[in-house]
Parts: structure tokens; C-alpha cells; sequence
């Protein structure tokens, strides 16, 4: 079952691209934008992943902390964050359990191929742990995608 407005995030949400721990409680007193996109240095992904850079400071004014989290691997969200100076943490979500409990896969299509599937959703936690906020698929604006959070 999918996460939904009013239902409490998950205590443990994965491993950063450290390989350390990250648990909601981490962000306690904070609000929490989490973000699910489809992989790393794809440009929709770039360009959400730098609106959300260059958007930082603003977020971290009206109390938000970011964390994004998409399948691919340490490695891989390390090499990001370094190419675009990203000053927020990525979760490995490798086996898929972080979206799985969220429900952003789903089965997707491109030039006729179907396949499995990140949907790019953004969580919105308030400090509490309840989701007071989702901006799902077909809805995030890649490159305003911190001044949607921020309007919300």
C-alpha cells in the first residue's frame, strides 16, 4: 500500500551515498522534501536535482531539509553530487524498498517497450513525520521544482 497524505513516513528510510543510515528521525524538527526520480545524470533528473540546488537556501529558510532517492547505486549518486555540487544526501534505493513502500514504481512505457519504473513524486513530511504534502507524477516541474515545494 502506498503512502499517502496523513499517513507517517517510514523510521528508516535507507542508506545515503556513504552507505550511512538515514532515518526520518534524522530531520526531527524539520520538514522533509523527499524526492523520487529515475536515475542519475539523465537531463529531467539533472534538472530537478539543480532547481533543487540552486533552491536550497530557500527551502532551508522556510525549514526543509532534501533528500532524494532513486535506484541507483552509491557510486553512481556520489559521482552526482560531486558533477553538480549538490549540498543535500541521495539514498540508494538498489533493491527498490524505499519506493516500493511509497508506491512510486509502476509499470511505465517508452517507444513501445514497457518496463517497471521510477514515477518521479515528491514527498512533502512535516516535522511531526506525517506526509502533509505530495507532488506526484505528471505534476513535478523539473527545473521549478523547489519553488513548487516552496508554494505548497
Amino acid at each position: 500500500m502506498a503512502i499517502q497524505i496523513g499517513d507517517r513516513a517510514p523510521e528508516i528510510l535507507g542508506a545515503d551515498q556513504d552507505g550511512n543510515e538515514v532515518r526520518l528521525s534524522d530531520f526531527e524538527g524539520r520538514k522533509l522534501a523527499l524526492y523520487f526520480y529515475p536515475k542519475d545524470n539523465t537531463s529531467g533528473c539533472t534538472a530537478e536535482a539543480c532547481s533543487l540546488r540552486d533552491g536550497y537556501g530557500e527551502l532551508q529558510e522556510a525549514g526543509y531539509e532534501v533528500l532524494g532517492a532513486s535506484r541507483d547505486n552509491a557510486r553512481s549518486h556520489q559521482r552526482f553530487i560531486a558533477q553538480h555540487n549538490l549540498p543535500f544526501r541521495l539514498i540508494a534505493d538498489t533493491e527498490d524498498t524505499l519506493q516500493e513502500q511509497f508506491g512510486v514504481r509502476a509499470e511505465k512505457s517508452m517507444y513501445g517497450r514497457k518496463y517497471t519504473g521510477t514515477l518521479r513524486t515528491t514527498f512533502l513530511i512535516g516535522e511531526d513525520g506525517i506526509v502533509n504534502g505530495i507532488i506526484g507524477p505528471g505534476e513535478v516541474n523539473t527545473k521549478d521544482h523547489a519553488s513548487q515545494i516552496l508554494k505548497k
